[in-house]
């Protein structure tokens, strides 16, 4: 996800979708802890994604 995409959502948007992105994140790790998972680069982009998403809505959460 590029930031200028995440750039665009609302306030509302962001909190939903890290919340989502934080269970797929979960659920990854729990799967990687059964059974190796073919791209383990994905939990790193997964992590790092839910970074960029806070980091916004922190943004805006100042800017108000």
């Amino acid at each position: 996800m590029k930031i200028a995409e995440i750039k665009e959502m609302t306030a509302a948007e962001l909190a939903e979708r890290i919340q989502t992105e934080q269970a797929n994140y979960n659920q990854m790790l729990l799967n990687h802890a059964v059974s190796p998972l073919e791209n383990n680069s994905q939990i790193k982009i997964a992590r790092r994604n839910i970074a960029r998403l806070k980091t916004v809505l922190r943004q805006k959460e100042l800017n108000k």
